[in-house]
């Protein structure tokens, strides 16, 4: 199993319009060694940032990560071939007008021979049950066929560890299930945020993130409960309106995030990819 170390990671973006940078995480120290990692916290509470800096999408702006020794920011190509990453929205992330062509494009390092190549991916698509659909346009695929077509081509070149940020938001119930069951089939480590707390459950191990902070890290039931009593302790009371509530710095947040988080999603997908295959 594969060793993550965050020791004294901060991360701080600018954000237009104001004199200071932003705190996305604080001073946050980790070991991720478990075989399933959880990481759930209200939108703007810096999930993605957390889960971007494991394979260096993010760089800290104090602090170290290193994945099984190796410095995300000095070895970040060493890094991506650890550690495959699965953004929320696949097409975001699925770069080839095909699925047979996108997983061939995450093979091109490992089979230089086209032949192989395609035999390769053939194989790969099989096992996820995406072969004939192979040669559709992603366009045409089901949300929950192109969720699946992208972890197949993250996992095509077998990392040690797959990170996921918030795999089931797009998926309904069926495909919600059968996510559930192929992460729960895989030899990779699996870290991942989620929104869907059944998902959290299956989770050895789940870190509660709320303002940049990790402030529940234990077992999932117990991480569950402490972060629905933190949700609830920021709702308005009954009655009340929701502007100038918490609602509100959460959005601001939200924004901030996506600078780090969701705002990447369009343009690192495929260097990541690349720099991976």
């Amino acid at each position: 199993m594969s060793i993550i170390v965050l020791d004294r990671v901060t991360v701080r973006v600018s954000v237009d319009g104001r004199p200071a940078p932003k705190t996305l995480l604080q001073e946050l120290s980790l070991d991720l060694t478990e075989r399933r990692i959880g990481v759930i916290g209200a939108n703007g509470s810096g999930k993605s940032t957390l889960l971007r800096l494991l394979n260096g999408l993010v760089a800290p702006s104090e602090g170290t990560v290193r994945v099984d020794g190796a410095d995300t920011v000095r070895a970040v190509r060493e890094v991506r071939r650890r550690v495959g990453f699965v953004f929320t929205d696949p097409l975001s992330q699925l770069v080839m007008p095909t699925g047979r062509e996108d997983v061939e494009l995450s093979l091109r390092r490992s089979f230089r021979n086209a032949t192989e190549r395609r035999a390769h991916a053939e194989s790969v698509l099989e096992r996820f049950g995406l072969l004939p659909l192979a040669d559709q346009s992603i366009y045409e695929l089901s949300g929950g066929e192109r969720q699946l077509l992208a972890l197949a081509a993250v996992l095509a070149v077998d990392p040690e560890v797959l990170v996921l940020d918030e795999p089931s938001t797009l998926l309904d119930l069926r495909n919600r299930e059968l996510l559930r069951r192929t992460l729960d089939g895989l030899r990779q480590q699996v870290i991942l945020s989620t929104h869907d707390l059944e998902l959290a459950r299956d989770m050895d191990r789940v870190l509660v993130v709320d303002d940049g902070k990790v402030v529940f890290d234990g077992e999932p039931a117990a991480a569950v409960a402490h972060y629905r009593a933190l949700s609830a302790a920021g709702l308005p009371a009954a009655g009340r309106g929701m502007a100038g509530g918490p609602a509100a710095g959460g959005l601001a947040g939200g924004m901030a995030d996506g600078l780090a988080g969701g705002g990447l999603e369009r343009a690192v997908p495929e260097q990541a990819r690349l720099e991976q295959a």
